[in-house]
């Protein structure tokens, strides 16, 4: 498919000539040809061969004063590009020639009768406004095409929000590709195999290579196609499919170019030699502690991520996001991330649940590891968009589930008038009469009852490392 240079147009979207054809004051009428004709200017002459001053796309308006072979003529003006002719009647015909009729019937070249009360001049001031209330729809269309794109792009899922915000616009399908033409992501309807197999040659035209264009345009399928290199230098394309090409439709597409290029590239705030320093020191031994002061000053900030929009620039996009260039995506939707102390406290992100932990040393790195995947999986449990980790002793330590359920296998063989009897106990630190006192019972009764806890639960009571563990148990069955 070969590809299309852009050919010179005027500042002004075209005007149909439906559109003229329908203002009631100029009393136009379509003789031959098509009203789907768009013009771009007006030009008036009454050379014999006025092809040498036409630019292509102009309504040429005539008298026909040196009309003197209409097939001749029409064949000329077909080949400079006009749009459509406007014969004038009167002072030289009364009427417009049957030839000339003829002729732009057979080259399909729209022809117009004019009247006699209608000057030249009103027909050209009608284009030109014409032309400036199309100019005008076309910035509306542009600013609300801009604010869409730029709502979309602020959406939980930014990069396929702004392809369908885009589609959309466009009336057609975006896509976005990767250098080797593998498909991204996409929204839009369906545009045909033929198309889209041309859209993809397209895409593949544009790039960061020497010499290679930011964009390119042409057809395939009926659609109308065009591709823009976004930036960033990782060969990333953005493929726009439509069935008719508008005025505004490029302007469109570079705004998303642009919001696109943000959204996908990586984030390149810390130095790359610097990182690649510290991972080499890592790989030749050196020790996690020596190695983190060339990657920022500490303490650092571990965060466990869950969600994303599932494209393969979710995880450098909350990375930027967090304000840190330190991310690992492990699997699909996963993502660890190390923030140093320079990156701004992290805040719920759109589309993420997060998992903060305590800032630490970087010999505590593991443990502030450990802190983030408790956090996460407390906000997954609780559906919060972001948990933080809170110290609350060595209790705070262990997962709280597990540690009710080890609780209650462990104090099982205990009825409930030796649980709350073991409980008093070891609160009074093993002291008989005042867990009597206490639960207004005999100090025999509890001495019977500690020794029936100690037979059941096949531990010595008298030793320290025991009583712990059991006052620990009790109290998560009171959690």
């Amino acid at each position: 498919m070969p590809v299309q240079e852009p050919t010179p147009a005027p500042p002004a979207p075209p005007v149909s000539l439906a559109a003229l054809l329908g203002r009631r004051d100029l009393g136009l009428r379509l003789l031959a040809g098509s009203e789907d004709a768009s013009v771009h200017w007006v030009h008036t002459s009454e050379m014999a061969d006025p092809y040498p001053y036409l630019l292509g796309g102009e309504l040429l308006m005539t008298a026909g004063v040196q009309l003197s072979d209409p097939a001749r003529y029409v064949e000329r003006l077909v080949e400079a590009g006009a749009a459509a002719l406007g014969f004038g009647v009167t002072p030289v015909y009364d009427t417009v020639p049957a030839e000339l009729v003829a002729a732009c019937e057979r080259h399909g070249l729209p022809l117009l009768e004019v009247p006699p009360h209608t000057p030249f001049t009103a027909v050209a001031r009608a284009v030109w406004r014409l032309m400036a209330e199309a100019r005008h729809r076309e910035l509306r269309r542009v600013t609300e095409a801009q604010q869409s794109l730029a709502t979309a792009a602020a959406r939980p899922a930014p990069v396929p929000a702004v392809l369908g915000a885009l589609a959309s616009r466009l009336g057609g399908r975006a896509v976005l590709y990767a250098a080797d033409g593998t498909e991204y992501a996409a929204a839009g309807r369906a545009i045909g195999a033929e198309a889209e197999a041309a859209l993809r040659d397209l895409a593949g035209v544009v790039g960061p290579r020497p010499g290679g264009p930011a964009s390119a345009s042409g057809d395939g399928g009926e659609m109308r196609l065009a591709a823009y290199a976004l930036g960033g230098g990782d060969g990333l394309a953005l493929g726009t499919a439509a069935e008719r090409r508008e005025a505004g439709d490029h302007t469109i597409a570079g705004v998303a170019v642009v919001l696109l290029s943000l959204l996908t590239a990586p984030h390149r705030g810390a130095d790359v030699s610097a990182r690649d320093a510290a991972l080499v020191r890592l790989l030749l031994g050196t020790p996690p502690a020596d190695a983190a002061p060339a990657l920022g000053p500490g303490p650092w900030t571990v965060v466990h991520a869950h969600g994303g929009d599932g494209t393969p620039f979710a995880a450098a996009t909350l990375a930027s996001a967090l304000g840190t260039p330190l991310v690992d995506a492990p699997a699909e939707g996963a993502v660890r991330l190390l923030l140093p102390a320079s990156a701004p406290a992290p805040d719920a992100q759109p589309g993420w649940t997060l998992g903060i932990s305590s800032p630490a040393e970087a010999r505590d790195l593991a443990a502030a590891d450990a802190q983030a995947a408790r956090a996460l999986r407390r906000a997954e449990a609780t559906r919060a968009p972001l948990v933080r980790h809170r110290p609350a002793g060595f209790g705070g330590l262990m997962d709280r589930e597990e540690a009710a359920a080890y609780a209650r296998t462990l104090l099982a063989p205990l009825s409930e008038p030796l649980t709350e009897t073991l409980r008093t106990w070891l609160s009074l630190h093993g002291n008989w009469d005042r867990t009597a006192v206490a639960l207004d019972i005999h100090r025999n009764t509890v001495r019977q009852r500690i020794a029936r806890c100690a037979a059941l639960l096949d531990r010595d009571l008298d030793d320290a490392d025991v009583r712990m563990e059991l006052w620990f148990a009790l109290g998560q069955m009171t959690d």
